[in-house]
């Protein structure tokens, strides 16, 4: 089960960001380990989906997300940190000795904060099918684009939304951080808007949860451990297929008024 609620209160050029988030990562049902790994840390939220061998996806997420922890530690998450971490994480899964299946490797998504301009903003970066969602203004879309079989047929037209949920290649990924790829992640950059709130997540949610569903625990939860706790424990509930990650992460906005207002 997650902890509580973590936060954090920056400032800017006219205002203020206070940052409320959650995260949890679980086994599931049916798996022996969790291949999942999780990152939330200040201004870096991101999840990890392993995949490959016994233990090797268990490796490649761990190590990517390790990686990427440094890159916050240096003090600098920018894409360029971002990519020279996940270069290291190549280098890491390519070293070793329970990675050298062709099919090891990990997702990589999630958002950072980027307060290096005058106007902050969000940034998303993704390789695989883990997602990442925005709430705003009551409604939910998906932000990222999965990097799979099944988007590339939808996005074809050869597939709708609905014949892809049982799609037998539903699990099969196009793009990954694994022992021989450097991926550059897709980036998309938001603003910082009052009271959105992105959710970070593994396929182990949405395979047992609809977009629907997880509007559903946001609008019924405000606090992210809270929504993050039942999520989970719907997705478990659902038959909990796969290893389970998320991270919900509140966003308030306070912009100062111009002086003499």
């Amino acid at each position: 089960m997650p902890e509580a609620t973590e936060s954090r209160v920056v400032t800017f050029a006219t205002g203020t960001i206070e940052l409320r988030w959650s995260d949890v990562t679980h086994r599931g049902r049916r798996r022996e380990n969790n291949q999942d790994a999780v990152l939330s840390a200040f201004p870096l939220f991101v999840v990890a989906d392993g995949m490959g061998g016994h233990i090797g996806g268990e490796i490649a997420s761990s190590r990517a997300i390790e990686r990427l922890s440094g890159a916050v530690g240096d003090g600098e998450v920018s894409p360029a940190s971002i990519e020279k971490a996940l270069e290291r994480a190549v280098a890491d899964i390519a070293a070793s000795a329970e990675t050298t299946d062709d099919g090891t490797g990990t997702t990589v998504t999630g958002v950072y904060l980027d307060l290096t301009a005058e106007e902050p903003t969000w940034v998303t970066l993704n390789i695989g099918d883990s997602r990442v969602y925005l709430f705003r203004d009551g409604a939910l879309a998906q932000v990222t684009t999965d990097h799979s079989v099944v988007q590339e047929l939808i996005a074809a037209g050869r597939l709708s939304p609905e014949e892809a949920e049982n799609h037998p290649y539903g699990n099969v990924i196009t793009r990954a951080v694994g022992p021989s790829d450097g991926v550059v992640p897709d980036y998309v950059r938001l603003e910082v808007v009052d009271g959105d709130r992105f959710v970070v997540c593994s396929d182990g949610l949405t395979k047992e949860l609809t977009d629907y569903g997880i509007l559903h625990f946001l609008l019924q939860h405000d606090d992210p451990t809270e929504a993050v706790d039942a999520m989970l424990e719907a997705a478990l509930e659902n038959g909990g297929r796969d290893n389970v990650s998320i991270i919900v992460v509140n966003v308030a906005r306070s912009d100062s008024s111009p002086a003499g207002d």
